[in-house]
């Protein structure tokens, strides 16, 4: 189970690295590929193909990103945001965009954060839910339909919420309790709530109260308790993994395993590490995102090699390229690298695990158009 307090969890469907004791950690952050609106964090728009370090601080605890944005927790609980801002998703009150971190307001008690597709959800350590950016389909939760937000905004006024995630104008979120929720876009019953209708505020998905992780983009899967996965919403290309292409509007379980332990889906590809470590993937591979050597797609999983030290993982959104961290604190990356997302000092694709650089540090990764990461 993962706790906002008394033990580390690592989310990489959330891109999220939550721990108790954030004394205990020194995260210096880094950054590559699309500079983009400033998405990198470095005080330019210029594109780098190799890490960079962003500024000299070594207390970056939690990290997410959206396309050409991202957003940050540090160790003392306060709030940083930047890159591209058209809809008001940094959360700085403005519609500017900004190429290195600015602090969200003054507030020293954040706990997690989220970014997809011009919307941002957080959570505060006193468990209330915040929302900003584009207010489209409902997806911000705050009952409204249209508009930008650009300053974080209470939905609700619970105090039990555990973690959010944001997806493609569609958010999720898990309660303390166990209990799954959803809101926003449901084109492709995205919401999991058996229809295709939008909600502007949360729903809650079906009864149970163990859902563990959730991760969203494209389509939705979830790992629960018992160690099984399920997935619904969009599947046009196998990314539910559930053996077609074919939308489903509630939770469907993804075979019969009880193996699984992470899962990550910000594209239309998915990622996934089982309790022994091996890594699974599936979903579309025009630019050998998934990792086996070759650029077919599977609509159902398929293993990465024969390693079982696989700790951490996460997709670009909307970039077509994959990341992962080994045991060992080595970080590989590959597919779509036409940005030099990658972190492997060219623009090259590539459609098998390739470490980038020799450093054994690494933490965390997400990613967008760009790629942050956190090293200790």
């Amino acid at each position: 189970m993962s706790y906002r307090y008394g033990a580390s969890y690592l989310d990489p469907g959330l891109n999220t690295l939550v721990a108790p004791t954030p004394s205990y950690y020194t995260y210096y952050l880094y950054g590559w590929g699309a500079g983009g609106s400033g998405s990198i964090g470095l005080g330019n728009t210029t594109y780098y193909s190799s890490p960079k370090q962003v500024g000299s601080l070594t207390n970056w605890l939690q990290i997410t990103s959206g396309g050409y944005y991202t957003a940050a927790v540090k160790t003392d609980g306060t709030l940083w945001s930047w890159g591209g801002n058209s809809n008001g998703q940094l959360g700085l009150k403005n519609l500017t965009n900004y190429s290195s971190p600015k602090q969200v307001g003054a507030l020293t008690n954040w706990a997690q954060v989220s970014m997809s597709e011009k919307v941002t959800g957080a959570i505060k350590t006193d468990g209330t839910l915040w929302t900003w950016g584009k207010g489209i389909y409902g997806g911000l939760g705050n009952n409204s339909n249209s508009g930008n937000f650009s300053s974080p905004a209470q939905v609700g006024a619970l105090t039990n919420w555990l973690n959010v995630t944001a997806g493609n104008y569609f958010m999720l979120a898990i309660k303390t309790n166990g209990t799954l929720w959803s809101w926003g876009l449901n084109n492709k019953g995205q919401l999991g709530l058996g229809n295709i209708t939008n909600y502007s505020s949360p729903k809650q998905v079906g009864s149970l109260t163990n859902w563990l992780q959730i991760t969203a983009g494209y389509g939705v899967l979830a790992v629960k308790t018992d160690g099984t996965l399920w997935s619904w919403g969009p599947n046009g290309s196998g990314q539910s993994g559930l053996g077609t292409r074919t939308a489903y509007s509630s939770p469907k379980q993804v075979g019969s395993l009880t193996t699984w332990s992470k899962v990550s889906l910000l594209s239309q590809f998915t990622m996934a590490i089982k309790t022994d470590g091996s890594l699974w993937t599936w979903g579309f591979n025009g630019q050998g995102q998934l990792g086996l050597g070759n650029t077919t797609s599977y609509s159902s999983p398929k293993q990465v090699g024969s390693l079982t030290t696989w700790l951490t993982i996460a997709n670009g959104y909307g970039s077509n390229a994959a990341f992962a961290i080994q045991t060992n604190g080595t970080l590989w990356s590959w597919g779509y690298n036409g940005y030099g997302q990658l972190g492997l000092g060219n623009l090259t694709n590539y459609s098998s695990p390739k470490q980038v650089g020799s450093n054994t540090n690494w933490g965390f990764i997400t990613s967008g158009q760009s790629t942050q990461a956190l090293a200790y």
